[in-house]
């Protein structure tokens, strides 16, 4: 008895040993053809060079929508097709230039119009100098000392905080909401310091939003050398002024797309696992690691899957949203038709966070659900990524958690993002093959497993 006892449980326990190889060989399989095959990341180069600044509305995310649609065509998946969103239409236009004057001298900076601003005349802006770090700062000093000048917010993204992301968001209101706020005491315009963590002159542009029914004023971002410059030359001269120039503006919603392809589920088609990223951009970069490379990985999820044989239970779909830099009408739009067309999704994962070393997922779930995919992360380890948090999801995919959804992020190495974010500085050169990848097969194999053990 005690034999038969013996035996059943070693038989129990070789069972096991031998599934998680299968799923380990299985892993091991995504990265090695991960690593190995380029066609992701020259799709993401093209993407890049050929259609940079992929700001909605714009003819160069027209073309990026019908390039990425054509990519997924050819891949023989189960189903390709747009799905039709209203987004807001801005330009840049020639962007926007600016110098500090100090009595005859001019020394330029760099400057960029944020996202929905408004563009000043032809004959540009030329103003006294405001510096505030906050709005409680801005109240104090109150109209009298406001009105008719430029407010110069410059308040840092904290260096202190290891997560960045923290960081940006702690900065972030001075961006989004400062010239609304600046406007209430009669200033003429306003100048943001970059949000991003390194001294440089490439100046960070972003979304900007006015007041309903509050007066709209001009708004740039400052690269943070220039910033640095302006606020020490501030103390030596406040009456300097400072004059900037842009042609920005804002036309009538226009018709985009969200673009979507996905491998039928083999047992619960109707069950849906989503994996995206977005695919507009900000000018004047190539959108690359914002969020270029979530796409291209999201791709890759479906083109892994399909060279090796892989036949998911669930439906497996890529999303390339549109317009999450501006309203997020893509995520949005999403997850109304999923709720209009009564469609279930057993889970969503979005790469926004840039194409560096992955670290591992943040996930949004009920805590039982929770316990078992953070019992995933012995898959992983191998790898080096071990980061397995409560918490994730993303702009595009919140929508989804909204209705019932549990979702995830895909966690990099975040120390470099800002360096790139909203700026010229976030080209395909900024990509490095092996975190892109190790990225792609990462988003796979995580995918892989929620799917295979019901989680």
């Amino acid at each position: 008895m005690r034999l038969t006892i013996l035996f059943f449980f070693l038989a129990v326990l070789f069972h096991l040993s031998v599934a998680q190889n299968q799923e380990e060989n299985m892993i091991k399989s995504f990265f090695n053809e991960a690593l190995t095959d380029y066609t992701s990341y020259n799709n993401l180069e093209y993407l890049c060079k050929n259609y940079p600044g992929r700001i909605t509305g714009s003819e160069e995310v027209s073309g990026a929508i019908e390039y990425v649609f054509q990519i997924m065509q050819e891949m023989n998946l189960d189903k390709v097709f747009k799905q039709k969103v209203q987004v807001p239409r801005w330009e840049m236009g020639n962007g926007a230039k600016a110098y500090i004057k100090i009595r005859d001298d001019k020394i330029e900076v760099s400057v960029i119009p944020l996202g929905l601003s408004i563009g000043t005349n032809k004959n540009g802006l030329i103003s006294k100098v405001v510096e505030v770090h906050d709005f409680e700062e801005l109240e104090k000093l109150g109209r009298n000392k406001i009105e008719g000048k430029i407010v110069f917010f410059n308040r840092p993204m904290d260096p202190t905080l290891i997560n960045t992301f923290n960081a940006y968001s702690g900065a972030g209101n001075q961006r989004t909401q400062g010239a609304a706020e600046a406007a209430k005491y009669g200033a003429a315009g306003v100048v943001v310091r970059s949000l991003t963590t390194s001294l440089d002159d490439f100046p960070h542009t972003g979304v900007m939003r006015y007041a309903e029914n509050g007066s709209q004023i001009p708004a740039v971002a400052i690269s943070t050398n220039g910033a640095n410059l302006l606020s020490e030359l501030l103390t030596k001269e406040p009456a300097l002024d400072f004059y900037f120039e842009s042609d920005c503006k804002n036309f009538p919603e226009t018709t985009s797309y969200n673009i979507i392809g996905e491998i039928k589920g083999s047992e619960f088609p109707e069950e849906i696992i989503t994996v995206g990223g977005h695919l507009d951009a900000w000018e004047p970069g190539e959108g690359a690691h914002d969020d270029g490379a979530g796409c291209m990985q999201s791709i890759e999820v479906l083109r892994i899957y399909k060279k090796l044989g892989v036949q998911p239970k669930r439906t497996v779909r890529a999303v390339m949203f549109m317009d999450e830099e501006v309203a997020q009408r893509g995520g949005k739009e999403y997850a109304r038709q999923a709720k209009l067309n009564n469609e279930k999704h057993y889970f969503a994962l979005e790469a926004d966070e840039g194409a560096f070393r992955p670290l591992g997922f943040g996930i949004s779930a009920p805590d039982e659900r929770l316990a078992k995919i953070f019992a995933l992360k012995k898959y992983f380890e191998p790898y080096g990524i071990t980061q397995f948090t409560k918490g994730g999801g993303g702009v595009d995919i919140d929508p989804l958690g909204d209705l019932g959804t549990p979702i995830s992020s895909h966690v990099t190495e975040m120390q470099r993002y800002f360096d790139m974010h909203h700026s010229g500085n976030d080209t395909f050169e900024q990509v490095n093959f092996r975190e892109f990848q190790m990225g792609s097969a990462a988003m796979a194999s995580f995918i892989y497993l929620i799917d295979k053990f019901d989680l």
